[in-house]
């Protein structure tokens, strides 16, 4: 290779190399975006799969049921995954809300709220039903 040629080559190598930068971060960029869209679809099955784990052995109605909100709210901090926050109410078979304390684990700072209904029957000797609604989002 001549050396009146070199400066060229290097100027068309520089180019390419940025060509090549660019175009990875247009490409990660779009593939955090698809990744986020699927997590936020899921969202909704895992909260209604958190209500039926946590109301398979019954804590569900009897945390509701001794109104222990606290404890609802540490146990659904325990079983849904770290970074979503949930808001939940608790309504009776006349659709009253029952629950006085907010049963929540922060704030939402996402657009992109998800919304699940489940109904839940207390095991005591006198038969209570539960409506319960939960928003979920994960956390910015």
């Amino acid at each position: 290779m001549k050396s009146e040629n070199a400066g060229q080559i290097r100027i068309i190598e520089a180019f390419l190399a940025v060509l090549i930068i660019f175009a990875s971060f247009t490409i990660s960029a779009n593939l955090t975006i698809t990744q986020n869209t699927t997590n936020h679809n899921d969202l909704a099955s895992i909260g209604l799969q958190a209500l039926i784990k946590l109301d398979s052995d019954g804590s569900l109605g009897k945390c509701i049921d001794n109104e222990e909100w606290t404890a609802l709210r540490d146990t659904l901090n325990l079983v849904l995954p770290a970074g979503v926050a949930f808001n939940l109410t608790v309504y009776n078979e006349q659709l009253q809300q029952i629950n006085t304390n907010v049963i929540s684990n922060g704030g939402f700072s996402s657009q992109d709220i998800t919304f699940v209904e489940y109904v839940c029957a207390s095991r005591n000797s006198t038969f209570h039903c539960y409506l319960i609604h939960m928003c979920m989002a994960v956390a910015a």
